[in-house]
């Protein structure tokens, strides 16, 4: 009886806080939209911001967001996977392998404020970008470093040891058995941490604000500073320039996010009912 007493207390914590998580992001949202999207239109979507973001719309930062996050992504993919593919399919537990791993674990807790004081010090000032897409590029690469390692690891670590001893009876090498077996199999999921991590590219500010700076103009090269909509949201409200402007860009952005968010959720299903199948 004392059992079962403690199990329904567990569950009802457990719901309770589950559900309190949902309510306390459910206001968020709803509060956000709706002081916010009465003033998205098409103008506002299309438009060059004017004044210092007082009138007009969030085209250049629309513009600035998509290139610095695929800036990072670009700049990341092939590290991150790289890494995943070598940790999983190279080597063996060994204290190398320990060390690596808890550093990428460290890495994903470093405050991104770090991160962005490191991208000025060492990409903006030492290595003379200035502030630029490079910069805030480079910079956001190593946040979402961690996250695609970690998920790319996982999505391979998924795929049937079958598989592996299949392609290699087939003669197959194990580069030959990594690119044709685990990487198309384990697509899903890679996949699905690239889009959590450009995410969270797009929704970053303290680590863009030093590095890509905050310049309005539409960016017309990798070395041209820009400012995404994470930014503009934050100067918009602190400065108090407009906050009717900066609830419509924060409008934009939680809605980006959250479209982002259901397609990565989507493919992780998706990954998921794949594997259970099979």
């Amino acid at each position: 009886m004392k059992r079962q007493h403690s199990q329904l207390v567990a569950f009802a914590g457990l719901w309770f806080a589950a559900s309190l998580t949902i309510v306390i992001l459910a206001i968020i949202i709803m509060y956000i939209l709706a002081q916010g999207l009465p003033y998205v239109n098409l103008e506002f979507l299309t438009g060059r911001p004017l004044e210092q973001g007082r009138e007009g719309g969030i085209f250049p930062t629309i513009l600035g967001t998509l290139a610095l996050g695929a800036v990072s992504l670009v700049l990341a993919v092939p590290l991150g996977v790289g890494a995943a593919v070598f940790l999983t399919e190279y080597t063996r537990p060994s204290p190398l392998t320990t060390i690596m791993r808890f550093g990428t674990d460290s890495l994903a807790g470093v405050p991104s404020i770090i991160f962005g004081l490191f991208g000025f010090i060492f990409f903006v000032t030492r290595l003379h970008m200035s502030w630029s897409l490079l910069a805030g590029g480079l910079t956001l690469a190593l946040m979402v470093l961690p996250t695609i390692i970690r998920t790319t690891e996982e999505a391979i670590r998924a795929v049937p040891v079958a598989y592996r001893e299949v392609s290699y009876g087939l003669g197959a090498s194990r580069w030959q058995m990594v690119r044709t077996v685990v990487l198309p199999n384990a697509l899903p999921g890679i996949i699905t941490g690239i889009i959590l991590s450009f995410g969270r590219a797009v929704g970053e500010t303290a680590a863009v604000i030093f590095t890509a700076g905050t310049a309005l103009n539409i960016p017309t090269s990798i070395l041209s500073p820009t400012r995404t909509m994470a930014v503009h949201f934050y100067i918009l409200a602190v400065e108090g320039i407009s906050l009717q402007k900066a609830y419509a860009t924060g409008a934009v952005l939680i809605i980006s996010i959250l479209a982002i968010n259901v397609l990565a959720n989507a493919l992780i299903t998706r990954s998921v009912s794949r594997a259970v199948r099979r």
